[in-house]
């Protein structure tokens, strides 16, 4: 799937250092903790749930631990990889900024 042709989009925390270590761009979504747990929040409260901020923030803290350490496939960044941090970023910049490293990686 990830190498046919027009090329594809995978989004997960292994996918650039054991799916697919060839991948010709690789991009490291990141965002600070906080940030991250307020996203989810305003995603949970959007669908009618309702959840303490303290509680999201530390789901999100326990699980990147969690993946961080696990001994298979561990949460980090490949060494060719592009970091692309969002935490002041909106999902349009995101977006850009995504697009512009895409760019610049296959010139």
């Amino acid at each position: 799937f990830a190498v046919r042709d027009g090329g594809a989009v995978l989004d997960g925390r292994d996918i650039a250092t054991v799916i697919c270590v060839d991948a010709d761009v690789k991009l490291f979504v990141t965002a600070c903790p906080i940030k991250r747990a307020k996203r989810r929040m305003d995603e949970l409260n959007a669908k009618g749930m309702e959840l303490a901020f303290v509680d999201v923030l530390a789901d999100v803290e326990v699980r990147d631990k969690r993946d961080r350490d696990r001994a298979t496939a561990p949460l980090k960044s490949a060494d060719d990889a592009v970091i692309l941090d969002t935490t002041d970023l909106t999902v349009d910049e995101a977006i850009a900024r995504a697009i512009e490293y895409i760019a610049a990686v296959r010139s």
